[in-house]
């Protein structure tokens, strides 16, 4: 065991060097991976092997280079769930579970229906449904690559993946007035932002950035929400740092909603906006 702490300590060393804030955490989640074990059980790990060294060089290293951990390990944690993840995909993040938390608090119908706009991996989708289960859940993306992800994600459930591009004009009519919760995280940065190596070389382009004010697709997703939710419908959607302020606007504007609400992600920082669907 010494020589596998020595192993982690250098493996933190180098990822600290490397400008990695989670270096630690990150170093032993790699072990913990390669061992098949829990990070937390690493402390009473039989002695690994010298192949288990070669390994855990080779994904420290990589890591080094800014690979997502998680493409590293081919999973994410979001809330209640575990999720595939790899190139190809947008990696779901902490700061999106603020809004899962808001979505899990609220009062809904006993057989809700749940529409997960720019679904990505499937996040939000099966998280509300492992929290709701006699909703019907819709998850809607227009990327092949994330949707062979979220059909994996949510094999052997009743969840409903749908490729489809929310900037459709008249999209899923069916769905008028009988939505009781629409949520969205939708490519949000603003197209000259500045962004970490992970984002910038390995999410998808196309899943972060939202234009040249971040804003390109939550007018169009607040139209649909304002057209699919039945009265009293609520609706979140996720936004830039920069744009609570216009997100509320925009939300405001349309002439819908009430009970309009900036909120913050666990950091504090201004991350999404909720409404209720007005009388018709």
């Amino acid at each position: 065991m010494n020589t596998l702490r020595r192993a982690i300590d250098c493996a933190a060393a180098r990822l600290a060097e490397a400008g990695i804030d989670s270096a630690r955490y990150d170093a032993e989640q790699l072990a913990a991976h390669l061992a098949g074990t829990e990070r937390g059980r690493l402390a009473v790990l039989d002695p690994p092997g010298d192949d288990f060294f070669e390994r855990y060089r080779d994904v420290v290293a990589a890591r080094s280079r800014r690979v997502p951990l998680q493409h590293l390990i081919g999973t994410a944690a979001f809330g209640p769930v575990l999720l595939q993840v790899g190139p190809g995909v947008f990696t779901p993040r902490p700061e999106t579970e603020a809004m899962l938390e808001w979505a899990t608090a609220q009062p809904l119908s006993a057989n809700p229906v749940i529409v997960d706009l720019c679904t990505g991996s499937g996040a939000l989708a099966l998280a509300l449904a492992r929290h709701r289960p006699a909703a019907r859940v819709i998850a809607v993306d227009d990327s092949d690559a994330a949707l062979e992800y979220a059909r994996r994600n949510v094999a052997g459930t009743n969840i409903e993946v749908v490729r489809a591009d929310v900037g459709e004009p008249g999209l899923f009519p069916e769905l008028d007035a009988a939505v009781d919760l629409v949520v969205a995280n939708p490519p949000y940065v603003p197209d000259d932002a500045t962004v970490g190596p992970e984002v910038a070389e390995h999410d998808p382009h196309h899943a972060v950035f939202g234009g040249p004010d971040g804003m390109a697709l939550i007018g169009p997703i607040v139209g649909l929400a304002g057209r699919w939710l039945r009265p009293s419908g609520l609706f979140a959607v996720e936004h830039d740092d920069t744009t609570s302020a216009r997100t509320v606007e925009l939300v405001e504007r349309a002439g819908l909603f009430g009970d309009v609400e900036a909120r913050h992600d666990f950091a504090g920082r201004p991350r999404f906006v909720t409404a209720r669907r007005g009388r018709a």
